[in-house]
């Protein structure tokens, strides 16, 4: 099959009938349309029931309790009237005065729940002129009776006529909310069993039509990609010349045409990777050669480069001393000038070679223990931190894996920097801190010197650089650099915390990729104990005298 760039319209023209996206838009339109008329089924049925319900449960309910609270309320009246028409106590008052607050606040809730319902009307409005009949008659002139016996004597038939009148309307009251509640607790579970049935019958039809979604799609989608997931996989697993081929909806057999098409450019296009792999094969081990014959050049023109000019020097020396007496002042200033800049050459030609072969002369890492290698860095700067005066301090210091002989340089530069530019108008005080960090080690070499303006802090790390002129301050401006270079080389990183003042405060950060460390605070690592923090007193090294 010979595909070109007008390959995939001459298939879209090829291919023919419904696409995926067609039939699922067309199934799925017919499902939302069926799952829409059970959706207002199903919100009817629901809201019949949630009609009755609230019906029983916001009128008919609440009107009989009302109704059984104001039949209580006429009770206690009548009572406290009795009572108080029989022994005279103003103390039967009592419960005739709560009876009333009961009876109009009863009163107001069945009018407020009778609503349109003129039974209920009618009912309350028979018991509430009975009762005004009642109180108006009898228990209003007893209670406001100075002699409320002889009263009570006299209207005692009357009142039990009254009253009997009155039990007679709340219990025709009671007896019509019952039937209320009653009919309504009928109609809801009628309203409960139909809406049972009608969900059920949801259900069954969301199953079926389920079911012919999953059909629908088996047949008409999935199997087919099953076909040509087949086809895939196998050219996936390395057979380039199975062909794929398409069947079903017409946008899957469009994707089988161009994963055919893919299929012939692939194979097209391993035959070159191969040759591709082979000459990048030849072109690493060329690479691989190069470097080789760089490291070894490198080592020779240092040592090349180096013995002419300790030649140069040896020899200007020699010149000032056999012709001493010769010689003026301005030509020993001029030999002192030629020794120096051999001597400076020299110098920086050996920091160079160093400065290179960060990273190119890989060596296994091995655990450096780096209290170890601290002490042996201050005893080799004793001296220099001895005519000082410096104090050197330092946290327990982990072990960790590295090369040995770039982290003695790191921090030997580091502390080196610390002692060299500090203030004239106090010693030199000089700590490395260290901490756990998220991937490693993170340490601080903190000291009171002259320190670093923020607005160099980036330029200090190049090769090169200095802030001060030689007759200042010694050294070839390679220090930072070397020790940017050895600690990106150990995964890590190197800033310069300006927060702190005065002075400088350089920090570091180390990889632990194998976990060689052992934390200060828990206990140890790897057998090795942490030491407390120190403050070294240094003593000349016996062979600086």
């Amino acid at each position: 099959m010979k595909i070109t760039g007008k390959g995939h319209a001459t298939v879209g023209r090829a291919v023919s009938g419904w696409t995926t996206r067609r039939w699922l838009v067309t199934g799925t339109s017919l499902a939302l349309v069926v799952l829409l008329g059970l959706s207002l089924c199903g919100a009817w049925v629901f809201a019949r029931s949630t009609a009755i319900n609230n019906r029983l449960v916001d009128r008919s309910s609440p009107a009989l309790i009302a109704a059984v609270q104001l039949e209580s309320a006429l009770v206690n009246q009548e009572t406290g009237i009795r009572g108080y028409g029989i022994t005279g106590a103003t103390d039967f008052l009592e419960p005739y005065r709560n009876g009333l607050a009961l009876e109009r606040s009863s009163v107001r809730r069945l009018q407020a729940l009778s609503g349109e319902d003129t039974v209920a009307a009618h009912d309350l409005a028979e018991v509430d002129g009975r009762a005004r009949q009642w109180q108006s008659r009898i228990a209003k002139p007893i209670a406001e009776s100075s002699a409320p016996v002889p009263l009570a004597r006299e209207r005692a038939e009357e009142g039990r006529r009254l009253f009997d009148s009155l039990r007679t309307a709340l219990s025709a009251q009671q007896k019509h909310l019952q039937a209320a509640r009653a009919g309504a607790r009928a109609d809801l579970q009628g309203a409960r069993t139909f809406r049972n049935w009608t969900f059920t019958a949801m259900a069954l039809v969301i199953l079926v039509l389920a079911g012919l979604v999953f059909v629908g799609l088996r047949r008409g989608v999935t199997s087919h990609l099953d076909r040509l997931s087949l086809d895939v996989r196998k050219v996936a697993g390395g057979d380039f010349g199975h062909s794929v081929s398409g069947s079903g909806p017409a946008d899957l057999r469009l994707l089988a045409a161009d994963v055919e098409s893919m299929r012939t450019r692939l194979a097209a296009e391993l035959s070159f990777s191969e040759t591709a792999q082979a000459s990048l094969a030849s072109q690493a081990e060329e690479l691989r050669r190069s470097n080789s014959e760089l490291e070894q050049f490198a080592y020779v023109a240092s040592h090349d480069l180096q013995e002419p000019l300790r030649k140069v020097a040896s020899f200007c020396q020699l010149l000032e001393r056999r012709y001493a007496e010769n010689l003026d002042d301005r030509a020993r200033q001029y030999i002192a000038f030629a020794v120096d800049g051999a001597n400076r050459m020299q110098g920086l030609i050996s920091d160079l070679l160093d400065f290179s072969r960060i990273g190119r002369l890989l060596t296994d890492h091995v655990d450096v223990d780096l209290d170890e290698l601290f002490d042996r860095t201050v005893d080799s700067l004793g001296l220099a931190i001895e005519e000082a005066g410096a104090v050197v301090t330092h946290d327990p210091l982990p072990v960790l894996q590295g090369e040995k002989t770039q982290l003695g340089m790191l921090l030997q530069n580091l502390i080196g920097n610390a002692v060299k530019f500090r203030s004239a108008d106090r010693p030199p005080v000089i700590h490395v801190g260290v901490r756990r960090a998220e991937e490693g080690w993170e340490f601080a070499v903190t000291d009171n010197g002259i320190g670093i303006a923020p607005e160099f802090a980036d330029r200090v790390f190049v090769v090169f650089q200095r802030l001060h002129t030689r007759e200042q301050y010694s050294g070839n401006g390679i220090g930072l650099a070397l020790c940017r270079k050895i600690v990106e080389y150990h995964g890590g990183s190197i800033t310069i915390d300006h927060t702190h003042s005065p002075g400088t405060r350089i920090v570091f950060t180390l990889a632990d990729t194998a976990d060689a460390g052992a934390a200060p605070d828990p206990g140890q690592g790897r057998g090795v104990l942490p030491r407390p923090a120190q403050a070294r007193a240094v003593l000349p090294h016996p062979a600086q005298g």
